[in-house]
């Protein structure tokens, strides 16, 4: 409706100013959050639950594999595999603190060595069971040792997990961080140095190892590969997680069983999850879940910008909607500055700090709100988020929207107009530059849309470029032929973590990765300002360093955080909502789930 105002030409509708379409979506708003819940998870205890039903939820694509190792190169293959297996330590986002999960911990500094050791236990109460089977296999400290040494270890596997088992020493050279058997129920981490999170480095899932250790020893590398596919019998995989998979129809569904040797038991004894089954649609296309949600063939649905109002104000008694204020991560916006492209102007214009922090003073992130999210979310001006521990709110952004600024700044840099009101360098080239971003996105090239609008009212020509996601990602990763992008890495509730983003040698350091030395002398300096944090800790030593470390960033602008948008969830009625929590630090909590009736409700 909003937009059908602002934009509508043909009527005789008054032109709205900003200030009248911010009050407007601001009542729009208000209305539509006082038909929400908002029930952030704070800590405690769960309500114990009774068993029974069946949980529906969707997959956009089939799983590549049931396979833990392969599963880690596909979000959707490693989503599924992680309800059969564990993990060894949780982290609290609400309270910044770790919790014993599949083994409890503790760790000890050598000071006079500088070193430092995990200690781990397990659990004695968890098995690798297989469906319909009473077989009960104990879980050991073989299963964390043999998947750290054997498969993340092993070079030949080229596993993501390779490069974490490893640190920087004061000299430069990189030492491994090894993992030692006690006995079946203990086992220690080593590091050869003091770092500032030890359990980040440490945690992992655990693996059925008397399957892989066989399969590796008779077949290598492929041995370990050829396990598990996806044409297997599900149900010959065994679980020591949340779920047995019993069942696998390509392009349509997959079953999951509820595991009922799992270990994690409400004081009823009761185990978790409380669901029989859980049965997941293989949809091809995200916009199929609205329409399976509102049938009541989906347990919940995360309402997109544009149908957030249609999903609130159809409630009735049907499902329930909660809200979470901004989210803690943001999309940015970042310019290519790999020598690769120093033929191209653009090249020139992007390595200039001044040029970068002009386009952060032309993004106009309340327009975006307005228009984009309706007002439903708030601008970026910090670079860790709230939930990091070294966030800091009097480190923000200094360059925010102020064309008048954005003029000055590409001043600096040569550019003036021409006579024809197009912004030219130096050279007398007109400033003009692509904006990629992924095809799929509606929401992205609303955006994009109104920055290319910013822009050309200083004279810049900005091109949009919609692109098939996998192109993109080959974009930057291996042809480097991108120029501006708008994409999004995700959260670091740790500042150590990004190790593959921030540091100059990194595969992701988006804007130039995989540089042999630091190209320029701030990239250099958050070199060496991330290598001491992440070796750094006492917190109030590691706050100055981490500080510094932050407004560097935020004044080099390599990145331009956009909005932190506000975010909605909606579950089904049938389902009671004692156990469920929804905020911007851990999404929707919904492990401990149970239907009304069962509880006689």
């Amino acid at each position: 409706m909003l937009a059908a105002v602002v934009v509508t030409g043909c009527t005789k509708v008054p032109e709205m100013t900003e200030e009248e379409i911010n009050k407007l979506t601001g009542s729009m708003n208000t209305d539509l959050i006082s038909k929400t819940q908002s029930k952030p998870w704070k800590g405690g205890g769960y309500v114990p639950g009774i068993t029974g039903g069946t949980w529906y939820s969707t997959m956009t694509n089939d799983p590549k594999t049931f396979n833990q190792y392969i599963a880690e190169r596909d979000a959707d293959s490693d989503e599924l595999i992680s309800q059969t297996t564990d993990f060894l330590f949780d982290y609290d986002r609400t309270l910044k603190e770790w919790t014993p999960h599949c083994a409890c911990f503790s760790v000890e500094t050598d000071t006079e060595k500088g070193t430092l050791t995990v200690h781990c236990t397990l659990r004695s109460d968890m098995y690798w069971t297989y469906y319909g089977s009473d077989k009960k296999i104990p879980v050991t400290s073989d299963d964390a040792v043999f998947l750290y040494n054997e498969i993340y270890g092993d070079k030949a596997f080229q596993s993501s997990g390779y490069p974490q088992q490893f640190v920087t020493m004061p000299d430069g050279t990189e030492k491994h961080i090894d993992i030692v058997k006690i006995d079946d129920s203990r086992f220690d981490f080593v590091f050869p140095r003091i770092v500032a999170e030890p359990l980040l480095a440490a945690n992992m899932s655990l693996c059925p190892s008397f399957i892989y250790r066989r399969a590796k020893e008779e077949g290598g590398v492929d041995g370990v590969k050829n396990l598990f596919s996806v044409a297997v019998d599900p149900k010959t995989i065994p679980s020591m997680g949340r779920w047995y998979i019993t069942e696998y129809a390509l392009g349509q569904r997959l079953v999951l069983k509820r595991n009922p040797y799992y270990w994690d038991k409400d004081k009823n004894g009761v185990t978790e999850p409380y669901p029989e089954q859980e049965i997941i649609q293989i949809i091809g296309d995200e916009n199929m879940n609205y329409l399976l949600f509102k049938q009541g063939k989906a347990e919940t649905y995360t309402p997109k910008p544009e149908n957030v109002s249609d999903v609130v104000n159809n409630q009735k008694n049907d499902y329930t909607v909660f809200n979470a204020e901004g989210g803690q991560g943001a999309s940015f916006w970042s310019f290519n500055q790999n020598p690769k492209n120093n033929d191209k102007p653009y090249y020139e214009w992007f390595t200039r700090k001044e040029f970068r922090q002009a386009m952060s003073c032309l993004l106009n992130r309340d327009r975006i709100i307005t228009q984009t999210y309706r007002g439903l979310a708030e601008p970026k001006y910090s670079f860790f988020p709230e939930a990091n521990p070294y966030y800091n709110p009097e480190i923000t952004l200094q360059y925010r929207y102020d064309p008048k600024k954005a003029l000055v700044l590409l001043k600096k840099c040569g550019m003036k107009k021409n006579d024809d009101n197009i912004l030219c360098d130096e050279k007398g080239r007109p400033v003009e530059f692509d904006l990629s971003l992924a095809a799929t996105s509606t929401v992205t090239n609303d955006i994009a849309q109104i920055i290319a609008d910013e822009c050309s009212r200083v004279g810049i020509k900005v091109n949009i470029r919609q692109i098939d996601f996998q192109k993109l990602i080959e974009s930057l990763t291996s042809s480097y032929d991108w120029q501006s992008i708008i994409i999004g890495f995700g959260n670091s509730f740790f500042p150590s973590q990004g190790s593959n983003v921030w540091p100059s040698n990194g595969n992701l350091h988006l804007w130039y990765p995989l540089q042999e030395k630091p190209a320029t002398g701030w990239e250099a300096r958050v070199d060496y300002l991330y290598n001491e944090g992440c070796y750094t800790n006492d917190h109030a030593a590691a706050a100055p360093i981490w500080d510094e470390y932050q407004r560097i960033i935020l004044e080099q602008c390599p990145v331009i955080y956009l909005v932190r948008p506000r975010s909605f969830f909606a579950i089904q009625n049938k389902w009671d909502l004692s156990n469920v929590y929804y905020d911007n630090l851990n999404g929707a909590k919904t492990d401990y789930v149970f239907l009304k009736q069962q509880a006689g409700i």
